[in-house]
């Protein structure tokens, strides 16, 4: 049971699940809540927007750097003083943003801002810390559905404070979220992991072993092609349907939607189905609806209706799949599940950043639907072949 003292005592048992839900989500708003703001804060600083924009990416870069530091750091010292600390500087970080008044000391701090994605990872590693293999996929499973909810009602909470208090509000709001989940976590979080002997040599033969890369590739290439979708479709939706941003928007949240659809599944289903069995059908999914898609379009007009009901399916199992892509990628050392949760993280980041960078050249050249299908069909079918591989080393968890 829980400890319930309503004194601030630091508590020795493990978080209460709001508490992790909570981290994965600050998390995730701190990627976009503040987006609307970019043109203000260009202008406020007297800064190219080119540059203001550099607040997204280099956060995004930031972001693989941590998760590799945290994880491992978090499987050395402990999963609550790493998340305290990384808290601190995040409201620090947050602080100094909010009170910017050149543009380059503005950047310096968004990038310091990266440190709250601890919380994230080390939020996945307590999950396995806590439970078993396929329990940790049911729990992923909801937190799933948090950081889907997160980044869809973090521009409009931004764009609120912006319009009514200015760009800064977006930090100081920031700052305060921080504050507090910073005490919150000081009294729910205990601590959930005791360091082991010899983990370099442990975090060697993590490298070396065949399972892990194949759930780590099939986590990142099944969230590539979410990074597909994202950096192909605003130049398709515009040229070939005219959509405006306005309804771009609204379009684009139906592959987070179909996340979110997925994420609920995993959790009612992961705790009874074998965990493969369940990443299969999650790979299954957009392989079928999106040849579907394909397909029909051979045969009738192209409409936005088509493609996005195709690509929908992409997002229902990403949300099926990475619960358990995660859950067994910490399981293969269950002593070094920070640094699992952190080197996968960073993959999907990093194989992400890549993806956009090709899929943006291409679709430049041909910016048709037909296209953009093609390239999620591709990239889905790694995530396949990693599961299809995964049946063949672990045939007992199928």
């Amino acid at each position: 049971m829980l400890k319930t003292s309503d004194t601030m005592t630091p508590t020795t048992t493990p978080p209460r699940y709001i508490t992790l839900v909570l981290l994965a989500a600050l998390s995730t708003m701190t990627l976009n809540m503040f987006l609307p703001s970019l043109a203000a804060i260009a202008e406020d600083l007297d800064a190219p927007y080119a540059i203001v924009s550099l607040a997204v990416g280099v956060y995004l870069a930031m972001t693989a750097v941590v998760q590799l530091i945290v994880g491992p750091w978090s499987d050395r010292i402990g999963r609550r003083p790493v998340v305290l600390r990384m808290l601190v500087i995040f409201v620090i970080a947050s602080l100094g943003a909010s009170l910017a008044t050149n543009v380059y000391v503005f950047l310096a701090f968004r990038m310091m801002q990266a440190a709250v994605l601890a919380g994230y990872s080390v939020a996945m590693a307590i999950v396995r810390d806590t439970s078993e293999r396929q329990e940790a996929a049911s729990r992923l499973g909801y937190i799933a559905m948090a950081m889907a909810v997160a980044p869809m009602i973090g521009p409009m909470i931004g764009g609120t404070l912006d319009s009514l208090f200015g760009w800064r509000a977006n930090f100081y709001a920031y700052g305060l979220a921080g504050l507090s989940l910073l005490l919150w976590c000081w009294y729910d979080l205990g601590e959930t992991h005791t360091p082991g002997q010899s983990q370099n040599r442990q975090r060697t033969a993590l490298l070396k072993e065949p399972r892990f890369w194949a759930y780590a590739i099939c986590g990142a290439f099944s969230t590539g092609a979410f990074f597909v979708f994202l950096a192909s479709v605003p130049l398709i939706a515009t040229l070939e349907f005219g959509m405006t941003s306005a309804t771009l928007g609204v379009a684009i949240g139906s592959i987070t939607l179909g996340f979110m659809t997925g994420g609920f599944l995993s959790g009612r289903l992961a705790a009874r189905a074998a965990p493969l069995r369940l990443m299969l059908i999650g790979r299954l999914c957009p392989m079928i609806g999106l040849s579907i898609g394909l397909i029909l379009s051979l045969f009738l007009p192209m409409t936005p209706a088509l493609l996005f009901v195709t690509t929908l399916s992409v997002g229902l199992g990403n949300g099926l799949t990475m619960p358990s892509a995660n859950a067994g990628a910490m399981s293969v050392n269950a002593e070094l599940a920070g640094s699992a949760a952190g080197l996968s993280g960073a993959m999907n980041v990093g194989t992400g950043a890549v993806l956009t960078a090709i899929a943006g050249a291409l679709v430049t050249i041909w910016p048709s639907p037909q296209f953009l299908i093609v390239l999620m069909l591709l990239t889905s079918s790694v995530a396949l072949a990693m599961v299809l591989w995964l049946r063949r080393l672990e045939p007992q968890s199928t």
